[in-house]
């Protein structure tokens, strides 16, 4: 049976009896939910709980003391050495954070970050040649170049070195860098594969700072950077770019968020006040949508310095009028993300069968052309490419469902692309205009192939039912030891049947959310359904709900309530 919203439930099995008797010292609840996210074994569960950072060393990553060497070699004849860096939160953060680190360690560094709507994403050749007339002999990227072969070559033309960090799937031919630093690369040992742009920067500062640490560059010196200090860095473009939260991914994020909440970097005190976030309630909902859409916004409609520079702001005074900045940036933003929707979803009459959407105008702004197409899929659940038209050449963005990995559907095209590159869920490209025709027939053609006659539909994986005669204060400080939450570590989904509605109401901007007070077995319990507003009218009196719980904090007073993802009639329900 499907809800209101037209999505399936899809509970999963209950853990066997064994599991429960392997863990009989921690709460049922604990044990299905870590069973739900595949652990199963008594270490694996005790790192996780700890969230502990693996010792693992940098210098697995294939060519990390290759990059080492060199780095260190620059700094020591004092050659001047460029960071090229990605115009969104992942790739300033990874700017930010290497730029911190070499300087710290006495480089030359200067930070370039190619201007979204004049360059376009990743290494281009005029920025190269502008870098190396500069007499730059050392580039490094941070978030890009995984997928410019031609750039790289040609910087190596031009005298430089190149050394390439990068978290995005591999292309077809490796680029001829001096040092390719990818945990992706098909014959890596490095143990985790997903860690995001930043994670890769944070791996070669690591690597820098504990060669520092036992051979000093200038002898006597003290030591330049705690390695600990960048973790507020990573936690931001980590949880930005919506990588996996687990493994080593979620124990960086839990040790930057320590840091987030005691912030000491002056960008991030301004930020948290710009954002209306108090230090000690940052938590990866608070990154995703108060701290990240900020930082994103200076590159989306202005440019990304802006948001290098709050981040590296020596002071509180320089920083706070850069927050200022972005917040009305981002206030612009969210102006024309909205009126871009609406354009997007005239189109869509046009493409109702398709499996795949291609949405194309010279309005769309090429900085909001991944929100629009975000905004698509997730209403229609459907892949979706949103193209920003210009004269000859346009530019798009790329966001998919699970069931359709994007970048490879883009590999089968790429004889249409001029460039292109990213991940599962999500990649950019640029094409002459002469090719979106095509373009879109063939991707239309591949989705058919993949789905076949039956396009998939949202499904809400829900971890357990519950009864809420188990909720109390106590369960909910046991879940908070699977925080932080994010990709591909969600936060615990809930099903309870036969809940009675006592009172519903609209409220929020244009009645755009229901505010509910449901009874279940003699209690009442307060609710919120965000995005549900039109529901009110179609609601019955009996529902099942799926849902978080969550921690209100209102004017003093502490409660308990629902968060509802999701409801249905209770007719019928088994």
């Amino acid at each position: 049976m499907k809800s209101l919203t037209n999505k399936v439930w899809r509970l999963r099995p209950p853990a066997p009896p064994e599991q429960f008797r392997r863990f009989s010292r921690l709460h049922p609840v604990l044990v299905q939910l870590l069973y739900n996210r595949g652990l199963t074994e008594v270490d694996e569960v005790r790192a996780f709980l700890r969230r502990e950072l693996p010792p693992d060393s940098p210098f697995r990553l294939i060519d990390v003391p290759k990059a080492v060497e060199r780095i260190r070699q620059a700094i020591r004849k004092g050659e001047p050495i460029v960071i090229y860096g990605d115009f969104d939160a992942d790739g300033v953060t990874a700017s930010a954070l290497l730029a911190q680190t070499l300087k710290a360690l006495g480089g030359r560094v200067r930070v370039y970050i190619p201007h979204r709507i004049d360059e376009g994403y990743g290494l281009n050749l005029d920025a190269i040649k502008k870098i190396a007339s500069a007499g730059t002999r050392l580039l490094i990227t941070v978030d890009c170049g995984i997928r410019s072969p031609q750039e790289v070559a040609y910087a190596n033309r031009l005298g430089m070195d190149v050394i390439l960090t990068d978290h995005h799937s591999l292309g077809p031919t490796l680029p001829p860098a001096l040092a390719v630093i990818n945990p992706k690369r098909p014959e890596s040992r490095y143990p985790f594969r997903d860690l995001a742009g930043v994670g890769v920067a944070f791996k070669l500062a690591q690597a820098l700072l504990r060669v520092e640490a036992q051979v000093p560059l200038q002898a006597g010196r003290a030591p330049v950077v705690d390695e600990a200090a960048l973790l507020d860095l990573v936690a931001l473009g980590t949880v930005a770019d919506i990588v996996p939260l687990v493994g080593e991914n979620r124990a960086l994020v839990a040790a930057g968020l320590r840091h987030l909440n005691a912030p000491r970097r002056p960008g991030v005190q301004a930020l948290l006040e710009a954002a209306g976030v108090r230090p000690g309630t940052v938590d990866t909902m608070a990154i995703g949508f108060m701290l990240a859409p900020r930082l994103n916004a200076a590159g989306r409609l202005a440019t990304a310095k802006l948001a290098f520079q709050l981040l590296t702001a020596p002071d509180l005074g320089t920083a706070l009028p850069l927050a200022a900045q972005l917040n009305t940036l981002n206030r612009q933003r969210q102006y024309l993300t909205l009126r871009a929707v609406e354009r997007a979803k005239a189109q869509l009459t046009a493409q109702v069968d398709h499996p795949l959407y291609v949405l194309s105008d010279p309005e769309f702004q090429p900085g909001i052309v991944g929100l629009v197409a975000s905004h698509i899929t997730n209403l229609t659940y459907r892949p979706t490419l949103v193209v920003h038209l210009e004269d000859d050449q346009s530019r798009g963005s790329a966001r998919s469902i699970p069931e359709f990995h994007i970048t490879r559907a883009l590999d089968q095209v790429s004889d249409l692309l001029v460039r292109y590159g990213g991940h599962a869920a999500a990649a950019g490209f640029t094409l002459k205009n002469e090719n979106l025709p095509l373009l879109q027939e063939r991707l239309v053609a591949i989705a058919r192939d993949a789905f076949g006659d039956s396009p998939p539909q949202p499904v809400l994986e829900v971890d357990l039912e519950l009864d809420l005669v188990q909720v109390n204060q106590q369960l909910y400080r046991y879940l908070q030891y699977l925080a932080p939450f994010g990709e591909a570590n969600p936060e615990p989904v809930f099903l309870t049947r036969e809940m009675h509605v006592v009172d519903a109401r609209a409220v929020g901007s244009e009645g755009k959310h229901l505010k509910l007070t449901l009874k279940h077995r003699g209690r009442t319990w307060p609710a919120i359904a965000f995005k549900l507003g039109h529901l009110l009218s179609a609601l019955p009196r009996v529902v099942d709900i799926v849902y978080h719980l969550s921690w209100n904090d209102w004017n003093g007073a502490q409660t308990l309530q629902l968060i509802v993802l999701d409801i249905r009639s209770s007719t019928g329900a088994g």
